[in-house]
């Protein structure tokens, strides 16, 4: 490896360190301003915890994303540190970045008066409109499906609208996914850090600095959700504030790696489905919950129990047990997508997916059903 590359690497390296120096140093007071305003998540018979938490961690996501990727984006175009060739004209990529921290700042607002005081939920989906309107308008949208549906190009008209569609579907499905300690931050990070090296590898490294710096505010966010305690008062949620800027970062980056733009990235065949496969378990999740929903007949946005984090709690798993079980789940399904598109069509390799994820479901619904039974001939004979 040259002092080039060790360069590239380091322009990665830095940011990271600095975003994970600054969420560790926010959360603390995060947690001490919850606790003296008692800024806490309602306990209620849907949650799972049983004692007051606080629900802003999220609020130390979207600041320092915006900060380190803005100061990093200045050093390497304007100060020109490193004389580093990013494999990309300053006047592609500004429009992208700059409306990427504009929706930042709009869902934390959003975010932020939902967490603290309640906002109407076709106010929080105008805003996810609106928001998923700026990927369109900066250019970056999903104009080529790689032959998925035997579909190759597709025209502006509908690769625009689909991608706002796409936008709000990823924003919903993390935060709806965001169940149980540690679910939401976890996948986030798998998929995050899988298209940061990816990006990395392509040579598109401010894609690959961004993701890697939402990494590195997470892992802190990540360490106090899991181990931290409510008696020593270091546990703390994320709250619709970082749902919702989570779910939008992964969806920048998730449509910039599927679009077919040789400023960004060279062309790959599998993109798109190697993109979303870091979004496999949290959108066929929210749509299996959705259709179960109509199809007995209850309102498709109440909430429920019946989200895989449910299902594997129902079946005994502890909440580390299950929490392990789906981050390896959307772990192997990244690594399946990224190997598997080299040797089989697109179109295979979802079969695949959805093939798996079907046949997992069934067999727990039998084995559910049947413990159900179970329980209900003891109950009987006692």
């Amino acid at each position: 490896m040259n002092s080039l590359e060790l360069m590239k690497y380091g322009t990665v390296l830095l940011p990271f360190l600095c975003a994970m120096l600054l969420s560790w140093g926010m959360l603390p007071y995060i947690l001490l301003i919850s606790y003296r305003k008692r800024l806490f998540d309602p306990v209620d018979s849907r949650k799972l915890h049983q004692h007051i938490v606080p629900r802003l961690g999220g609020v130390a996501f979207a600041p320092i994303q915006c900060c380190i990727l803005v100061i990093t984006f200045v050093s390497l175009y304007k100060l020109n540190i490193g004389n580093i060739d990013l494999q990309v004209a300053s006047w592609i990529i500004l429009p992208s970045m700059a409306l990427l921290v504009c929706g930042l700042v709009i869902l934390f607002m959003i975010g932020i008066g939902d967490d603290l005081i309640g906002v109407s939920y076709k106010w929080k989906f105008v805003a996810q409109i609106m928001v998923g309107c700026l990927l369109p308008l900066s250019g970056v949208w999903i104009n080529d499906l790689y032959g998925l549906g035997f579909v190759i190009g597709i025209p502006a008209w509908l690769g625009m609208p689909l991608t706002v569609f796409v936008v709000v579907l990823i924003i919903n499905a993390i935060n709806l996914i965001d169940g149980i300690d540690g679910l939401c931050s976890g996948v986030v990070t798998i998929g995050l850090a899988v298209l940061g090296a990816l990006f990395a590898y392509y040579g598109a490294w401010l894609h690959a600095i961004f993701a890697f710096i939402t990494v590195a505010v997470l892992l802190p966010f990540f360490y106090l959700n899991v181990f931290g305690t409510t008696r020593r008062r270091r546990r703390i949620f994320m709250g619709d504030t970082g749902s919702m800027t989570l779910g939008f970062s992964i969806a920048f980056l998730v449509v910039s790696f599927s679009m077919n733009n040789h400023f960004i990235k060279p062309f790959s065949d599998g993109a798109i489905v190697v993109a979303f496969s870091t979004l496999i378990v949290p959108v066929l999740d929210v749509a299996r919950v959705m259709f179960v929903r109509w199809r007995i007949g209850k309102p498709i946005f109440k909430p429920d129990r019946n989200h895989l984090h449910h299902k594997l709690l129902r079946a005994g798993l502890s909440r580390h047990s299950a929490l392990l079980f789906i981050l390896l789940m959307t772990l192997l399904f990244c690594l399946f997508n990224i190997v598997a598109v080299r040797y089989v069509s697109n179109n295979l390799v979802v079969l695949v997916d959805l093939l798996f994820w079907g046949g997992f479901h069934y067999l727990f619904n039998v084995l559910e059903k049947r413990q159900l039974i179970a329980r209900l001939q003891l109950f009987i004979n006692l």
